[in-house]
């Protein structure tokens, strides 16, 4: 065989240096690499509606005071006659009529809701005290918050609904007027959109290892709280999408529930997407009286050593994402409760990268937001929607 001079073959070889990379640089901008669906989150605490720490508080202060049994309980159902009242006046028929028209302009695919409370009453059981056992329904807050978007015209579907803390009390005034016990069932709620085109292959749901529990005249009242999950298909993308709230009266408690989510529910094979009310501020170095982390350790946990990346700032500022707190009434005359940044929309990829963010939201932190016949808003606290990309 002629064999070719060896500048002929220098030629071709730096030809075919130049030519082959412009080929497949020409073949790679003509089927660019799919960006993946992009998906729309959101978190929501929808607020159940009072301070339930007011009951607790009032009994544990006649226990310290030396009050005899008798008296601590009285002291547990006259607080919790004032905290079912403020329920009454917090007026979640009203509250859900806002939130499922935030929910219906923001459409997002998953929302995770928080504080589902569920408020039942019955007959006044003064030798069942801290028995839930209450059957007559006073509020349902997912049933109304449902109703109320389908009648918006956006339907949702609750895919997993996980039962929290349990809890009842006596409840009466201090003249013994409008005996009762009170039952408060609360709630964390994942919903689907009902016309989105996700397919759920997988959910559970869990209750923490760690809850706080009071003792009140012998009696335990645990205040239980957990995390649920999802997998779901998204065209060619799957994706894990998970819901908390953590403990608010203990860093402590809330830190050990965050380390069980991130060990319990991030997955091994695709992106996981967290949303929480995390009750821990970023920013709050403060330590409570019970605690011995402060109350940033969460998501310093969360955003450190569990891989998780805080999502709302891919997108804006931290100052931009305020969604706590208002008063317990929510009839705040202006948005200046809003001063701290409590719900969060996390995510781990398992390459270590943040999700690209195509656009982002606060709701419910306008004062247009309220209900212009009450000055009710729709919670306590403000939402975060998120719309994601890059399973």
């Amino acid at each position: 065989m002629r064999r070719l001079p060896t500048r002929a073959v220098l030629a071709a070889a730096a030809a075919a240096l130049v030519v082959v990379p412009m080929a497949a640089a020409t073949a790679a901008q003509a089927t660019p690499e799919p960006p993946g669906k992009p998906i729309t989150v959101m978190t929501r605490n929808i607020y159940l509606g009072a301070d339930i720490n007011r009951p607790v508080e009032a009994a544990l202060a006649a226990q310290a005071q030396g009050k005899t049994p008798q008296e601590v309980v009285a002291a547990l159902a006259i607080a919790t006659d004032q905290t079912r009242r403020i329920v009454d006046a917090t007026n979640f028929p009203v509250r859900s009529k806002l939130l499922a028209r935030e929910i219906a302009t923001a459409k997002p695919d998953l929302v995770g809701l928080q504080e589902v409370a569920l408020w039942r009453s019955g007959p006044l059981e003064l030798n069942k005290v801290g028995v839930p056992n209450a059957t007559a329904v006073d509020y349902d807050f997912l049933a109304t918050l449902l109703a109320d978007l389908r009648a918006a015209g956006t339907p949702y579907v609750a895919e997993v609904v996980g039962e929290r803390a349990d809890v009842e009390s006596p409840s009466f005034t201090a003249t013994m007027g409008n005996p009762r016990d009170v039952r408060l069932t609360m709630h964390d709620v994942i919903l689907k959109r009902a016309t989105n085109a996700l397919t759920v292959t997988g959910e559970h749901d869990q209750l923490f290892a760690h809850n706080l529990k009071v003792e009140i005249s012998g009696v335990t009242m645990n205040f239980s709280r957990g995390y649920q999950w999802v997998d779901v298909r998204a065209g060619g993308s799957s994706f894990r999408f998970v819901n908390s709230h953590f403990e608010a009266f203990s860093s402590n408690l809330a830190l050990a529930q965050g380390m069980q989510v991130a060990a319990e529910a991030t997955a091994t094979d695709r992106t996981t997407v967290f949303v929480c009310d995390c009750n821990s501020d970023p920013l709050l170095d403060r330590v409570k009286p019970q605690d011995t982390v402060p109350h940033k350790a969460p998501y310093d946990f969360l955003t450190g050593p569990a891989g998780y990346t805080d999502q709302w700032l891919e997108w804006a500022p931290a100052e931009q994402g305020w969604t706590s707190g208002l008063s317990e009434r929510v009839n705040d005359a202006s948005a200046a409760g809003f001063d701290h940044r409590i719900d969060m929309v996390f995510a781990h990829t398992l390459d270590g990268r943040p999700l690209d963010v195509d656009r982002g939201f606060i709701t419910g932190n306008q004062v247009t937001d309220r209900d212009p016949a009450t000055g009710l808003w729709p919670s306590d606290h403000a939402g975060v929607v998120l719309r994601l990309r890059g399973w």
